[in-house]
């Protein structure tokens, strides 16, 4: 069996006993990437323009912090937070000019749902601020291709199918990302097909961890404590991954 830059990693992935293979890749693109960032990419000057345009979300900047190379992250966070601040500066002008024009307003037009217009407006663009992040651009670019190879797996490569149909399923995000895409690379008989082994190992698994995660809480109750634990010992981690995809690593 042939195997391509693009499928091999998704080959592997679904050889893993895990609750979505897609996590997984998501995982190591995510690592991947925050090591980037803060590596070769801190003297790039084509990078550092990327970063000052969009910046990190809260969880990114934490997980780069968390990696320990702080000298990395300072360099990268200086100049991001200059740019920001060229931004605050003028968007600080927006708001004291819109807040002037909404207190000279007659009370009449102070009504209604126009009112402080101007400065939910001007405010929005500090939200705006907060809310890009330049890693998660690039781990939502890598998840969409491969999504795709999955859909592409499953029509051109012959052992493929048996090896989905057997997986855990995927989390929820991942779910809704492989029915959105799919008739837009599947079509016909193929596509049925996928679907409907998609929600059938969906449905089952689903029912698998609920009665995991029951019996996780069970065993809390003293009448249970000599019975075997069975797969509900991380079924709490497990559940979390499929229903927001997170996946959680024990320290």
């Amino acid at each position: 069996m042939k195997q391509h830059i693009d499928t091999a990693p998704v080959w592997e992935s679904y050889r893993e006993d895990c609750e979505c293979p897609l996590c997984l890749l998501q995982a190591k693109v995510e690592a991947q990437n925050v090591d980037y960032f803060l590596g070769e990419s801190v003297m790039e000057p084509s990078q550092r323009i990327e970063v000052n345009k969009k910046g990190f979300c809260a969880a990114h900047f934490k997980q780069m912090y968390d990696a320990g190379n702080r000298l990395g992250l300072a360099l990268m966070t200086h100049t991001y937070m200059k740019e920001t601040v060229k931004g605050l500066k003028e968007n600080a002008a927006k708001l004291r000019d819109a807040a002037a024009a909404e207190a000279g307003k007659p009370i009449f037009k102070r009504l209604g749902g126009q009112k402080g217009a101007g400065l939910v407006e001007a405010a929005g663009e500090v939200r705006r601020i907060e809310e890009t992040c330049l890693l998660c651009d690039r781990i939502a670019e890598n998840m969409e291709r491969y999504v795709y190879t999955v859909l592409y797996m499953y029509k051109h490569e012959a052992e493929f199918p048996a090896l989905f149909a057997q997986s855990k399923g995927m989390c929820l995000t991942h779910y809704a990302q492989a029915l959105e895409m799919a008739p837009k690379h599947l079509s016909g008989d193929v596509l049925k097909r996928f679907v409907d082994t998609l929600t059938d190992i969906e449905m089952k698994n689903f029912d698998r961890i609920e009665g995991e995660l029951e019996w996780f809480t069970n065993k809390f109750d003293y009448r249970n404590q000599d019975k075997p634990w069975g797969n509900s010992r991380d079924a709490v981690k497990r559940s979390i991954n499929k229903l927001s995809h997170q996946v959680i690593i024990d320290d």
